[in-house]
Parts: structure tokens; C-alpha cells; sequence
């Protein structure tokens, strides 16, 4: 049996792919610090997957921490999740994402080094491609010009982080997958999203506010040039997110390999609202105010995903009205 570890496996997207690990037939330890999560993510996941998986707390920041792990553990490959993820905290708050989602992987890559651990799939973003050349953005498009904040600033630094590695050392297999917004939840209903405090990410923001824990939704701008003046973005079903996972770790080879995890179609925030409302069955109030400072937001991001078609063999298969749907049924049940 393989054993995986994954870091940030009690988030939203780590747990998720945790359950089909398992599933799997991998034995899976799981990182966090909890910033973010909670630990009784753990027992919704036994109570999915029938294993609760090894657990440690700790932070990436911890080089020792993570050098105790490796030490008491032998592993085949690592999937890392763990960092910090919203756009709009990154303009607040720059240094601690490069801190947290840079400097933490350099850490964690370290200790991979020192262990002979070359294998990582490493949950990256479709923001590190900035302002898109064209639409729907390929796999091989630029990357690393007009990104709009720190947080794309900091996933494509890591990406440049592992290239490099993989450069000095032939025997390193990375494969990065960008992605946009997941959304949804597991089937059973036992998982979703949910993060600590204020949520920073649209659809979690929609759901707590339609289930009246929190005021309406602020839409930030509405003038930009799309069909209805909001963002569009590329939303995928976290289902669908989690076997492209699995996918990716069952082709690995040498060297570095990017794949957009994509739907290859795009949604505007006044078309999420409209989706969101129609599942719950009543209008959901909303605000626009003004657009993030900084210029954070690219006005239109969807990507093409035909080379993870073509080389790992995996497409998304739902749609964003049934992510929808279970984040209804996920918020009703939390």
C-alpha cells in the first residue's frame, strides 16, 4: 500500500481528496494547522471512508514539526494543499502569504529532500497566468505577467520553486494543477466548504449569507466588460477538483507537468447569485460596491483543460447547478 501525505487535509479541497485516497486504497497522514479548518473534519471523513487517517497538527512554518513527521513516517508521495487562498486578504496582507504559501513549501520541500521524497502534486491556481493573451486560456499559455496580487504572486513563485528543483535533480516528479473556484460539496453531505470566520471565497459567502448568518453578498464592481459588468470565472465542481487529483498522481513522471483543471466555460457573480437563488427558492438580496483595491480581479478567467484530457484522461463531469445544489444541502446540515 502507497502511503501519501497531505498537507492543509482537513481544508476544504485536502479533506475531499482525502476520502478518495482512501477510497483508493492509499494510506493517507494528514498536516494542518488548523488555521482555517477544523478537526473534526477527521471523523466526517471516517465516517465516509471508514479510516480515520493519521493526523498531525502542524505548520509548515515548523521545519521541525514537518521533519518529525517524514521521520515517522515513510512516504511515496505528498499532495499539498496547505496555504493561504483568498485574493482579497493577499492585498491586505501580502507578507504573510508569501510567508505562508512560499516560504512553507520551501520548508516542506526541504524536509522532502532530506527524506528522498521526489513526488509532489501541488495544488496550484489558474491565477499565476495573470491577464490572459486569449480565452479559454491553454495549458501552455504564459504565466507570471500582470498577475493581479500576492496570492497568484505567491502560487506562481512556488511554481518557479519546484521547476527549479526539478532541474538539479532528474529524479523529481511534480505535476502542478491550476485551478479557479471549486465549489460544491461531497454526496453524503458530511463535507463541504467551511472555513473559520468570514468567508472569503463567493459561494460559501452566498450560502452563509441565504442562510442568514451573514448580511447580503457584495459583488465587487459591476462595470467591467462581460455580459452583465461582473467577474466571470471558471467554477468546477470539487468532485470533479479531487479525481483530477488522483488522476494527476497515477501519471506522474519525471520532471514538471502543468494541467488546467478546468470546465472550459465561465460565470458571471450576478449568474452564481441567480443560480444560487433558484436552489433555494427565493431571490437572494445582493450589493455592488467598488471594485477590489489594487486592480485584484481580472475581469474574465475560464481556461481549456484538453491536455489533462489527452494525458491523464480525466474531464469534469458535473455541472455548476448540482455543485450548487450540495453546497445548499452541505450549508443546511452545518
Amino acid at each position: 500500500m502507497k502511503r501519501i501525505l497531505v498537507t492543509g487535509g482537513t481544508g476544504y479541497i485536502g479533506s475531499h481528496t482525502v476520502v478518495e485516497l482512501i477510497r483508493g486504497g492509499y494510506e493517507v497522514v494528514v498536516i494542518d494547522n488548523l488555521s482555517n479548518s477544523k478537526v473534526e473534519v477527521l471523523d466526517r471523513i471516517k465516517r465516509i471512508a471508514g479510516v480515520r487517517p493519521e493526523f498531525r497538527q502542524v505548520d509548515l512554518m515548523d521545519a521541525e514539526g514537518v521533519r518529525e513527521v517524514f521521520a515517522e513516517w515513510q512516504f511515496d508521495a505528498v499532495m499539498h494543499f496547505a496555504g493561504l487562498k483568498a485574493v482579497g486578504e493577499s492585498m491586505e496582507k501580502p507578507l504573510e502569504y508569501y510567508e505562508a504559501n512560499v516560504a512553507g513549501t520551501v520548508n516542506l520541500l526541504m524536509v522532502m529532500k532530506k527524506f528522498g521524497v521526489k513526488r509532489i502534486v501541488f495544488s496550484s491556481s489558474a491565477s499565476v497566468y495573470g491577464e490572459p493573451e486569449s480565452l479559454p486560456i491553454r495549458d501552455d499559455a504564459r504565466v507570471g505577467v500582470g498577475i493581479t496580487s500576492p496570492y497568484g504572486r505567491s502560487k506562481y513563485m512556488v511554481e518557479q520553486v519546484l521547476g527549479d528543483w526539478c532541474m538539479v535533480d532528474a529524479e523529481v516528479e511534480v505535476t502542478s494543477l491550476r485551478y479557479f473556484n471549486p465549489i460544491g460539496a461531497h454526496e453524503s453531505g458530511l463535507l463541504g466548504e467551511d472555513p473559520n470566520g468570514v468567508p472569503n471565497n463567493l459561494v460559501p459567502f452566498i450560502a452563509q449569507s441565504a442562510a442568514g448568518k451573514l448580511g447580503v453578498v457584495k459583488v465587487f464592481g459591476d462595470d467591467y466588460e462581460t455580459p452583465d459588468g461582473t467577474c466571470v470565472r471558471d467554477y468546477i465542481h470539487i468532485t470533479d477538483v479531487v479525481s483530477g487529483h488522483l488522476a494527476a498522481l497515477g501519471k506522474m513522471k519525471k520532471g514538471m507537468q502543468t494541467y488546467n483543471l478546468s470546465t472550459g466555460a465561465g460565470k458571471t457573480v450576478l449568474e452564481m447569485i441567480g443560480i444560487f437563488s433558484d436552489v433555494v427558492g427565493r431571490e437572494l438580496a445582493y450589493e455592488v460596491v467598488a471594485r477590489r483595491v489594487g486592480g485584484a480581479d481580472v475581469p474574465v478567467l475560464y481556461a481549456s483543460a484538453d491536455r489533462a484530457s489527452e494525458e491523464l484522461g480525466w474531464r469534469t463531469e458535473r455541472t455548476v447547478e448540482e455543485a450548487i445544489e450540495g453546497v445548499w444541502k452541505w450549508q443546511s446540515e452545518v
